[in-house]
């Protein structure tokens, strides 16, 4: 898996992207292994108030990443969490925590201890929106007959990513990515949060699979590239020719 993530190739790009990471080393008292042989849970994404709700499934589109590049895990996503949480009585500890993380980044060692016993998990990733914003700018156009021939889509993302152990509290790896992702095009189709999202998750994830502290990542990854077109319906893909994406 760590050679396919780093594998390069001729990817046929939906979009021209690029993303530039940088983390922390992972603790040394962690090891690969207890992800592959205990459930990891991951828990609803947080953000700034001004994208308050611009998060909301950042936690499942990262369950998705997570069940395409590290297969063999058992990953608890947000409804199982979030059941899990109300079951055992935790919604108010669980609130204080999150409200807490908000503002201090830090995810309080007895509240996530009681939330990791609840859900049987001994590691915890927390995902953040940190800044997200859309520009269009016209390329082409014939001001006198407001006609406009091509436009330029740009996103640009921001993600952190934690991953905690909630037996002893330790901080085990903290990552953060900036994305830029752009479409030029003559049909009104967006760029969709989601695409960038998947692509930026992706090169987090790359980054601690492979264990680097910041790294560069753009179409030529094949692999990561893919986690956008997976995310296409099967019937657009249908009516645009197999999801070619030639014919986007």
């Amino acid at each position: 898996m760590l050679l396919i993530l780093c594998a390069a190739g001729c990817s046929g790009s939906l979009y021209n992207w690029q993303v530039r990471t940088i983390a922390t080393p992972v603790a040394p008292s962690f090891g690969q292994a207890p992800l592959e042989a205990k459930p990891v849970a991951i828990l609803p994404a947080l953000s700034m108030p001004a994208l308050r709700g611009t998060e909301v499934g950042l936690s499942y589109i990262f369950a998705q990443i997570l069940k395409t590049l590290t297969p063999n895990w058992t990953v608890v996503g947000e409804q199982a969490v979030l059941t899990g949480i109300n079951k055992h009585g935790l919604g108010t500890t669980y609130t204080m925590m999150r409200r807490d993380a908000e503002d201090t980044h830090l995810l309080g060692h007895e509240s996530l201890r009681k939330i990791g016993a609840a859900l049987g998990v001994r590691y915890i990733f927390q995902p953040r929106l940190a800044s997200f914003r859309q520009i269009m700018t016209d390329r082409w156009q014939v001001p006198a007959f407001d006609i406009r021939i091509a436009q330029t889509r740009s996103s640009l993302l921001q993600i952190s990513l934690q991953l905690w152990d909630a037996e002893t509290g330790e901080l085990i790896w903290s990552s953060v990515a900036e994305a830029v992702l752009a479409s030029e095009t003559v049909s009104q189709d967006p760029l969709f949060f989601e695409d960038a999202a998947r692509v930026t998750l992706g090169s987090l994830m790359a980054d601690f699979l492979n264990r680097r502290t910041a790294s560069i990542y753009t179409p030529l990854n094949g692999v990561l590239d893919k986690l956008i077109r997976e995310a296409i319906p099967e019937e657009q893909k249908s009516s645009d020719g197999g999801g070619d994406p030639k014919k986007k």
